[in-house]
């Protein structure tokens, strides 16, 4: 802690320590309000300049933000959980008037009195009585200059919502999300259900897994990179239909749109395949953003989105095909004759790979208004049912917004003989040094042989969500926590 901030510490302790020898309690054990700063706002949005409410008594509890002592009078400006709203102190009617030179910025008080408008028409809080709550300790840090780096306040995510209470809006609206997802699959009949974070095998997507040592056990498990496999064995244990919200972690690089660790609902619905899935996620999107925002459209970076049903739909190989110039995607000889004089860093490169590059490249970042992208390679797709209709392809679909990826989608693949060659393709391209290829999980297997009905599967990014409802930039804008480097300088 720099030198002036000790000094500033200790200068707070002797406060406190003043505060208690006039009888104050230095660390009450609770308070108690009858509004908040929000609610009086919005009582009395129609009030004008000079109105008094005598008999309106209240009493209200918040953290010092801005403080102006003025002779007799003093004006602190509270801040709550809601927002801020402005107390006055008079040396005429509080009894303890003089231990407000002790109060600092950052202290949390609890004021009571009467409403009153000032002339320059602020809602106020006429304080008859008020009490110290809890002393802060160390000082605020200056809004402009102390706390504006990015990274710090990612770091120091409590002086970043104390300080820029816009902030907390992005979170409020992401647990306003996740809320409406739960009542929506209630009421289609879907259980909520929890499965395992520590795997034995980390299965159900293409990423490298972070490992912990379990010592009672003496093992090596994985944090999971996936919910897939476990809620699949609950289809086969005869559940219709169950979804989890919950966390995956991804030993990978970090974005504006990648966080090692990320929340994902997953949902399996026996008896449905992927279009009606789709439905699913058309209507589930659009109904929530018509719930938090109270249209069918938002801003997103300056890009009105239309989330109305119904959204285009676009085919994964023949888009791709179309905006490379590059010859059918399921020809591999010609695809990889193409890559040799287009991609020569692709030509290498395993058949899956190139896919997801391409697509990357030439799909993905050009599909700003919500979409689907359907039908998918086989090769990019072990756990998805290979397409009725269509030979190479699964029935699989990806929602995309923004060149962001939304969520994932299959007809689920119940037929375990075609899982095993599928798993077993997989731990090829694991020995072959692809570490993010899915290995082998003979319990999964097992599971799949005593039979799962035909079901319709679905994963959902929660945060990217939370992106677009909030119209945040970075993903780190809807993590509370985001990871980052541990920072060793003391704080």
């Amino acid at each position: 802690m720099p030198q002036t901030s000790l000094e500033q510490r200790e200068q707070r302790l002797k406060n406190l320590e003043a505060l208690t020898s006039q009888g104050f309690e230095a660390y009450p054990y609770r308070y108690t309000v009858t509004h908040r700063a929000a609610e009086l706002q919005q009582a009395h949005r129609e009030a004008k300049a000079g109105d008094e409410f005598p008999d309106e008594r209240v009493t209200l509890a918040g953290r010092v933000m801005l403080l102006r002592a003025m002779g007799k009078v003093t004006f602190a400006t509270l801040q709550d959980a809601s927002g801020r709203i402005q107390a006055y102190f008079h040396k005429d009617l509080l009894a303890h008037y003089g231990a407000l030179k002790k109060i600092d910025l950052g202290d949390w008080l609890e004021v009571s009195g009467t409403i009153f408008v000032t002339k320059t028409g602020e809602l106020t809080v006429k304080a008859t009585e008020f009490r110290p709550l809890v002393k802060s300790l160390r000082p605020l840090p200056d809004k402009f200059h102390g706390l504006s780096d990015k990274e710090a306040r990612y770091r120091q995510r409590h002086l970043d919502l104390m300080l820029n209470p816009e902030v907390k809006r992005a979170f409020v609206l992401r647990s306003q999300a996740v809320s409406f997802i739960r009542r929506y699959l209630d009421k289609l009949g879907f259980l909520e259900v929890e499965t395992p974070v520590l795997q034995a095998v980390p299965g159900g997507a293409e990423a490298r897994p972070f490992v912990t040592h379990h010592n009672a056990l003496d093992y090596d498990f994985h944090l999971r990179i996936s919910l897939e496999l476990y809620l699949k064995r609950l289809i086969v244990g005869d559940f219709e239909a169950v979804y989890e919200i919950g966390r995956n972690f991804r030993n990978e690089g970090i974005s504006y749109k990648h966080n090692p660790e990320y929340t994902m609902l997953e949902l399996y619905w026996a008896g449905k395949d992927y279009l009606d899935i789709l439905q699913l996620v058309e209507e589930l999107y659009s109904r929530l953003v018509y719930e938090l925002t109270g249209a069918m459209k938002l801003s997103y970076q300056g890009v009105t989105l239309d989330f109305t049903p119904p959204w285009p739909r676009v085919d994964y190989t023949t888009a791709i095909a179309e905006r490379a110039g590059s010859p059918d995607l399921l020809d591999e000889a010609a695809l990889r004759h193409w890559l040799s004089e287009r991609h020569p860093e692709l030509a290498q490169e395993s058949l899956g790979r190139s896919y997801n590059k391409l697509y990357d490249l030439y799909l993905e970042p050009h599909l700003q208004q919500p979409t689907f992208v359907m039908d998918h390679p086989l090769a990019i797709s072990p756990l998805a049912k290979a397409h009725r209709s269509r030979a190479g392809l699964v029935e699989r679909f990806e929602p995309v917004c923004m060149g962001m990826e939304l969520g994932n989608a299959f007809s689920e693949l119940n037929d375990p003989l075609d899982q095993r060659e599928r798993f077993l393709a997989q731990q090829a391209l694991r020995d072959a040094g692809d570490e993010e290829a899915q290995p082998i999980d003979e319990e999964f297997l097992a599971a799949l042989e005593y039979g799962m009905p035909p079901t319709g599967g679905l994963g959902l990014g929660i945060d990217r969500l939370a992106m677009l409802l909030a119209d945040a930039p970075s993903i780190r804008d809807v993590i509370l926590f985001p990871l980052l480097r541990p920072d060793s300088a003391t704080e």
